[in-house]
């Protein structure tokens, strides 16, 4: 039987972090174990914040290295840049064309943008850009192209699948079954983890963990994570300590429950329970830092992978996108 099909996408936005991995990187790589899996790094989305070329190729190389180097077997999935794929972006236009308006106003990112602006008392729509407005019809094509089933994405995200399965059963409902009907995949315990400052962990915060931090600065970031002020000797509930609420998602099974003991017991200090939470995360990440920072000095490696990765995924896209020309009535490849 022909398996399912899951899709990932990633910005190339800046520093991976802790969140990124157990929100969408971990997911999706199991993923890859029972889905036929495909990967890629949203450069298209990215340029509504991110303006400068060597900055975007820089990063977008960044996001392949790192995928390797935590576990992504080019040859069993297809990882590739988004910009590679030209049949997405005449997708995008077909369903924008079956796409609300209010829909769009609805949206997170822009609601979350204009808010801000309103805020500060600025003119609601200052600084948002039509493509931060379309967005989530460029991420629906993204989806539908490829007749993804499965859309791992954390519980902010969750929104644009649902986006995608509106567009597409608007489409379907018009034209016959065209697009298949994708479903979010969420892990609801990862959902969110705390930076160093006790807020999701965020690049707009500022509070990372990096995944590929040097051992010192990752040792440094991990000391700054916030904790109350109780004494060594009092006993301190685990779930509410940001330390722990990160180690747990890292440490071993007994691991995790000798630690939840040791803060029911109390009798220790912070200091000691960031060090074990550094040394666990170094074990994570340590060897494959090492593979990430080898990959970063070979270029053209990571070029042909994501060079072979585009034509596998317009191959894949490519009976979708005949589907749909012919059934708006515009020429397509026979």
């Amino acid at each position: 039987m022909t398996r399912k099909i899951s899709l990932s996408g990633v910005k190339p936005t800046g520093t991976l972090h802790l969140g990124n991995y157990l929100g969408m990187i971990r997911p999706a790589l199991e993923l890859a174990r029972e889905y036929t899996s495909l990967y890629f790094i949203a450069d298209y989305h990215a340029l509504t914040t991110v303006h400068n070329g060597d900055d975007m190729r820089r990063m977008s190389y960044e996001i392949t290295a790192a995928f390797l180097a935590l576990g992504m077997d080019p040859g069993e999935t297809i990882f590739f840049r988004q910009s590679d794929v030209p049949e997405l972006f005449e997708l995008t236009w077909i369903l924008e064309c079956f796409t609300p308006k209010g829909l769009m106003n609805r949206a997170h990112a822009y609601k979350s943008a204009m808010d801000a602006n309103l805020a500060e008392e600025r003119d609601p729509d200052a600084g948002i850009n039509m493509g931060l407005y379309t967005y989530p019809v460029l991420m629906s094509a993204d989806i539908l192209l490829y007749g993804s089933h499965a859309v791992p994405v954390g519980q902010d995200q969750r929104q644009h699948v649902e986006i995608a399965r509106d567009i597409a059963q608007a489409f379907n409902n018009n034209y016959g079954e065209v697009f298949v009907l994708p479903e979010a995949v969420i892990q609801k315990e990862v959902a969110t983890i705390p930076g160093i400052d006790g807020r999701k962990m965020s690049k707009s915060y500022d509070n990372l963990l990096p995944i590929f931090a040097p051992a010192g600065k990752l040792r440094k970031r991990v000391m700054r994570v916030v904790t109350d002020s109780r004494p060594p000797e009092e006993p301190k509930n685990p779930d509410e300590c940001n330390v722990f609420n990160i180690f747990k998602h890292f440490g071993a099974p007994e691991e995790i429950q000798a630690m939840r003991e040791l803060y029911q017991r109390g009798g220790f200090g912070y200091g000691e329970v960031k060090q074990r939470l550094y040394e666990t995360l170094e074990r994570t990440f340590g060897q494959a830092r090492e593979k990430y920072e080898a990959l970063m000095n070979d270029l053209p490696v990571l070029e042909e992978i994501l060079l072979d990765g585009s034509r596998r995924a317009r191959k894949m896209g490519a009976p979708i996108m005949e589907k749909a020309r012919k059934a708006i009535g515009v020429r397509y490849q026979r």
